[in-house]
């Protein structure tokens, strides 16, 4: 499959495409809404209902991604109704009543983590685990392209063709993105856990120490009815002493390790018993599927802290993205130059992650994400000033600390998930995380009425909160449970413990003078 797939290039490709039409679609939406209706709180109602829906659809989707057997043509089918669906919009928007198009946006909303979350969880399957790490940085980087080129991207083609030529143009690069999608691998056979493995292992000793029922062929090993009389044996008439019938007292006694329960020669040449016919397991609701990957995400420490860091640092970075245009107007008299500022922001990320993906750092993701929010706070507090170079540096600053964050939390995220629960992992951090992104947006426009150092503040506040999130000793798995992020080698079985071998003669002697 590597050599059908030929390496990452594809997948990045893919992935880059996606997810600038996605970051496009955004602001062409509210243009095009804007356009259409003349209505601000119409264009906004759009875009709302496009996030609110992601937030809701990225767990199902994750479920339906792990349970299906090619998760590349259900990706390759959810973007194809993602553009469909925003194509929907586009040709309802100012034609039909507007709780139709409202209805089309909730539901293209749906497949939204399908470009976040549920691309990344395909990447285990595309690298092998030691390329995993730097693949992982690569894949990060394609959110901040995205972040950089999709908003700028959208304002040229608006501003040449029209909000519509806009939308059409997210629509495209999206559906540029679906043969990438259709060759990604299929998904692996589950390899046996541990316990699973330990399991197997006793049964298969216990049926070997145990002796087979009265009544079984020793040829055959099949049992015969019980209402069916086996037929008395013939016996020959005795020859000599050694063949004639003895006294219970005359019997020689069973060996010590017959008695201790160990297997003899005797077990050793009993027939095995007969396979028990396979049970029937019915599949699990997707409710149990959604309670299992909010299982897996409290349930590991480490994710845990770094998927509620995240959260928390999303907040600020909402109130950061809703406060750029008043920064723009503070700082440059125009509140045109917001999308600037951040494009600068999501230029520093890139930059970052490229750096970092041809010299790894040692450092673990946990000490990555808590530094990362730390620097981010003091980001924050920098831009508050309003003016313009230490609000240059401030952007400038926040991109350095974001791109390596968002690679850690996917490297946390690949280490930490089980292979069945991967892309519910995944869809469902995305989802919490556009949440809280969308939750941290909403609390700007209260929070600016009392002031943007107001606002700056509490978003540098959460920022802390986040570092708070990750203090104390993260707990270190075990040396034989420590694998690379992503693996997918099976667990070799343990080996069964061999029969005590019996003593020779001279052994025996020597034990006895001792």
């Amino acid at each position: 499959m590597q050599k059908r797939y030929r390496g990452i290039w594809p997948y990045i490709a893919g992935a880059a495409a996606a997810r600038t039409g996605d970051e496009m679609s955004g602001p062409a939406l509210l243009l095009a809404g804007l356009a259409a209706t003349g209505s601000p709180a119409t264009a906004s109602a759009l875009l709302a209902a496009v996030t609110a829906a992601a937030a809701l659809g990225g767990p199902v989707f994750g479920v339906l991604l792990d349970r299906s057997p090619r998760p590349g043509r259900l990706l390759t089918a959810t973007l194809a109704g993602y553009a469909a669906a925003l194509g929907a919009i586009l040709a309802t928007l100012g034609r039909t009543p507007i709780a139709i198009t409202l209805l089309i946006a909730l539901t293209a909303g749906l497949a939204g983590p399908a470009l976040t979350g549920g691309w990344t969880s395909q990447l285990p399957r595309v690298v092998t685990p030691a390329d995993l790490p730097r693949a992982t940085t690569y894949d990060a980087m394609t959110f901040n392209l995205a972040a950089l080129t999709g908003p700028a991207l959208a304002g040229i083609v608006t501003t040449l063709a029209g909000a519509r030529a806009a939308m059409t143009t997210a629509i495209v690069l999206i559906c540029l993105a679906l043969p990438a999608a259709r060759a990604l691998p299929p998904a692996r056979a589950q390899a046996p856990t541990r316990t699973q493995v330990a399991a197997r292992t006793q049964v298969l000793r216990r049926r070997r120490l145990t002796p087979p029922p009265a009544g079984t062929s020793p040829t055959t090993g099949v049992q015969a009815p019980r209402n069916h009389a086996a037929p008395p044996p013939t016996q020959a008439p005795p020859t000599n002493r050694s063949q004639e019938p003895r006294e219970p007292s005359e019997l020689p006694k069973p060996s010590a390790a017959a008695a201790n329960g160990l297997p003899t020669a005797a077990s050793h040449n009993a027939p095995p018993e007969r396979p028990e016919p396979p049970k029937h397991r019915s599949t699990p609701s997707i409710g149990a599927d959604l309670v299992a990957g909010f299982r897996a995400i409290v349930g590991s420490p480490s994710l845990a802290r770094a998927t509620a860091a995240s959260m928390l640092s999303c907040v600020g970075q909402g109130i950061l993205l809703a406060a750029g245009p008043l920064l723009g107007e503070r700082a440059f008299g125009s509140a045109a130059h917001g999308p600037t500022l951040l494009s600068l922001l999501a230029a520093s990320a890139l930059t970052t992650n490229a750096f970092l993906a041809r010299r790894p750092h040692p450092l673990r993701p946990e000490t990555v994400i808590r530094y990362s929010t730390l620097i981010l706070a003091g980001a924050l507090l920098l831009a508050a000033t309003a003016n313009p170079i230490p609000l240059i540096a401030a952007m400038l600053l926040a991109g350095v600390a974001e791109g390596p964050q968002l690679t850690a939390l996917f490297t946390i995220r690949h280490r930490e998930a089980p292979e069945a629960l991967r892309s519910r992992i995944f869809t469902t951090g995305a989802s919490l995380k556009i949440t809280t992104f969308a939750l941290g947006a909403a609390l700007t426009g209260p929070l600016l009425t009392h002031s943007l150092t107001t606002a700056l503040a509490t978003a540098a506040l959460f920022q802390v909160l986040a570092t708070l999130s990750l203090t104390g000793r993260m707990p270190t798995p075990p040396a034989d449970e420590r694998t690379n992020a992503g693996s997918t080698e099976h667990p070799k079985p343990e080996p069964e413990p061999e029969p005590e071998q019996r003593r020779g003669p001279r052994q025996e002697s020597r034990s006895r003078e001792r």
